[in-house]
């Protein structure tokens, strides 16, 4: 639910904090301690895994392995700097119009994970809307870390419509056999934003379970999955953001709507207008683009989303933010495995049928 790279983040404590612990149980026969590390240099976010081990050198082991997976996914989705030694979405972004450009294993998953996005959600999640996208980068950046910004850092429309008729998903050519990728269209752009950090988050937290990391919850930016559960059986839990200003204009953010379980493999992922955004005149003009107008999307506060996959999880709570509740709720009770709960404007609750609690 970002998009990667050199930007300004405003993180919500709460995706910071959005985790609940308990001590092992006493009469575990292997007794576990409880470790937590906290990173500040992956994906421009706050990154916090908490867990148990059965030695803080055990724990140090795995963190520093799950750390250098989440760099390396960084560094590859990344759509605004280049690395040396590796090809990333940003060389994608500039060669894939003049040549078909060679990938890895990492981006080409994400691409073709991104194209099946595309479908689910109608487009509403859409990662080759990058040439939409930009504008509105190009705006918060030029806003700055002042909430309040002059009407001139607002993308014209007519610069937005022009960008909209070159997001073409069908116009990202993926040939899986020799692992290229190349742009029909040379103003296409790829904008990863919506769902690279959730599908690095899975694809990191399933490699450490095959190293044996057996219990942890790990919080990239309120990316949260579930490793294991708890020593004692327990499931770890996770909070959904208060998304709505209180009477002092500021956000609840150590306010949890609900505390939610998760159980070993699940992820809870949130996207809100209260995180990433700027003022102009009164107006909030925050991160999450609907495409069909090419503003800001202006049907809820926030909409949370419970599933078996964090990438599922980013990409959906992109796109369900993205279309009226009403599509939204009919897409989430069509998938399996797949919950949602809706935080609207008007300070109300909508969630699928088989959401927690309900």
């Amino acid at each position: 639910m970002m998009n990667l790279g050199r930007r300004a983040v405003s993180l919500s404590l709460s995706a910071v904090l959005a985790v609940s612990l308990v001590l092992p149980f006493a009469g575990c026969a292997a007794k576990q301690e409880k470790y937590t590390v906290t990173w500040w240099d992956v994906f421009d976010t706050v990154t916090v895994v908490t867990g148990y081990a059965a030695s803080e050198e055990e724990w140090d082991r795995q963190t520093a392995a799950l750390h250098e997976d989440l760099l390396k996914y960084h560094r590859l989705y990344d759509i605004y700097n280049h690395y040396d030694g590796i090809t990333n979405m940003a060389d994608v972004n500039e060669h894939a119009a003049e040549e078909a450009v060679v990938v890895g294993d990492e981006i080409m998953g994400l691409l073709v994970f991104g194209k099946q996005m595309v479908e689910t959600t109608g487009g509403a999640c859409n990662m080759a809307a990058g040439a939409v996208l930009r504008y509105w980068h190009d705006a918060r950046e030029a806003a700055g870390n002042q909430e309040t910004a002059p009407a001139s850092v607002l993308p014209a429309e007519s610069d937005l419509q022009a960008a909209a008729a070159h997001c073409d998903p069908a116009d990202l050519i993926l040939d899986e056999q020799n692992s290229t990728v190349q742009f029909k269209d040379p103003a296409l752009r790829l904008d990863v934003g919506s769902m690279g950090k959730g599908y690095a988050v899975e694809q990191c937290a399933q490699a450490a379970e095959v190293r044996g990391l057996t219990s942890a919850l790990l919080n990239v930016g309120g990316n949260v999955r579930a490793i294991g559960t708890k020593p004692d059986g327990s499931f770890w839990t996770a909070g959904v953001d208060n998304p709505w200003p209180g009477e002092d204009g500021q956000y609840a953010t150590a306010a949890y709507i609900q505390a939610v379980e998760l159980q070993p493999g699940q992820s809870l992922v949130i996207s809100g207008d209260y995180q990433r955004y700027f003022t102009v005149d009164g107006v909030r003009y925050h991160h999450l683009i609907d495409l069909s107008t090419l503003q800001p999307a202006r049907y809820m506060s926030s909409v949370a989303v419970l599933c078996s996959s964090s990438a599922m999880g980013d990409a959906l709570s992109t796109g369900l933010f993205c279309l009226p509740p009403e599509q939204g709720q009919a897409l989430v009770e069509s998938l399996d495995g797949v919950e949602a709960l809706w935080l609207l404007p008007d300070e109300t609750l909508l969630s699928s049928s088989n959401w927690p609690g309900q």
